[in-house]
């Protein structure tokens, strides 16, 4: 039976699956001048190659030219390319892989998936390069600067059992972060507050309201003016750990976006977010075991960080 979601119209290539981009209700014209409009990040001569080369098929597998026309509701698949990609320079590890599950430890800099200027150097195309596994997908994900466990489905059958794991709050996540030790604060705590986008670098911050993000912090260690901090999201928004502790005057170490945006350029890879997500706990639903998955990588000790 014909199905105009499947994108295996076109192979996986070089561990990207294809994109699709489905033509509206209403149009006309030429299908060529559709796409140079609605995706104007590739330029009309890169459509025009992409579709000389046979590399843009319609939901049917059928090869699109540079003269077919505009059809409405139609899926047409194609292939995103970078002209230009930064290579990252650090290895992920598989940790555990099953018919249903994978686990990756992610270093820190390396993006999950592709968006922006990443694709080849991302956490999910190289493993899928590397296993061939064409419809691994993570079932959550971390920031670029964050370091640790991922959790990725292997096959969509199952996919949507590990998806409301995370949805229904069922996994246990634990988070190891170094930041400056204040003695005027007491621990073990939890910070809940309101979170939402701030519109500025993709940042969050905290605002008036009912709490949406939940953090149950503690302290692992401590020397001089720093300490180990042990963090456990009840939530998943995004930043939460990060702005929460920028919230209470504890910015995490290598923050390049709280309290204050100093990103770093490309290619600097000196000062790394000492933020790693640990440890991974939850009741596999298809298997009904007890998973507990713990990170391999570690956090600079605190000692590197003594001195005025």
């Amino acid at each position: 039976m014909h199905n105009s979601h499947d994108p295996r119209v076109l192979p996986m290539r070089d561990g990207v699956n294809p994109c699709c981009v489905v033509l509206p209700s209403q149009g006309q014209g030429l299908l060529l001048d559709f796409l140079a409009r609605r995706l104007p990040a590739v330029a009309r001569e890169d459509w025009l190659r992409r579709l000389d080369a046979g590399e843009v098929v319609d939901e049917w597998g059928r090869a699109a030219t540079a003269h077919s026309p505009f059809t409405p509701g139609v899926r047409y698949y194609y292939y995103r390319e970078l002209a230009h990609e930064a290579q990252i320079p650090f290895q992920e590890a598989v940790l555990y892989q099953d018919e249903h599950i994978l686990v990756a430890d992610k270093p820190h800099f390396l993006p999950v998936v592709p968006a922006g200027r990443y694709l080849q150097h991302t956490l999910l195309v190289r493993l899928k390069r590397r296993l061939g596994l064409r419809e691994l997908s993570p079932v959550h994900r971390i920031d670029r600067d964050t370091a640790g466990l991922v959790l990725f489905s292997v096959q969509r059958a199952t996919r949507g059992r590990y998806q409301a794991l995370f949805r229904d709050r069922q996994v246990r996540k634990v988070y190891e972060a170094v930041a400056p030790w204040r003695a005027d604060l007491r621990f073990p705590r939890t910070h809940a507050s309101r979170l939402q986008e701030s519109g500025h670098f993709f940042r969050m911050h905290e605002v008036p309201g009912e709490p949406n993000a939940v953090t149950a912090m503690d302290v692992a260690e401590q020397a001089g003016g720093w300490a180990r901090y042990r963090l456990e999201p009840v939530t998943g928004k995004r930043h939460q750990l990060r702005v929460h502790m920028a919230a209470l005057g504890l910015p995490l170490c290598g923050d390049g976006f709280y309290p204050e945006v100093n990103d770093p350029p490309e290619g600097d890879y000196s000062n790394p977010l000492q933020l790693l997500a640990r440890t991974l706990s939850f009741t596999d639903p298809v298997t009904g075991q007890e998973r507990r998955f713990d990170s391999r990588l570690r956090l600079r000790p605190l000692a590197d960080f003594a001195g005025p």
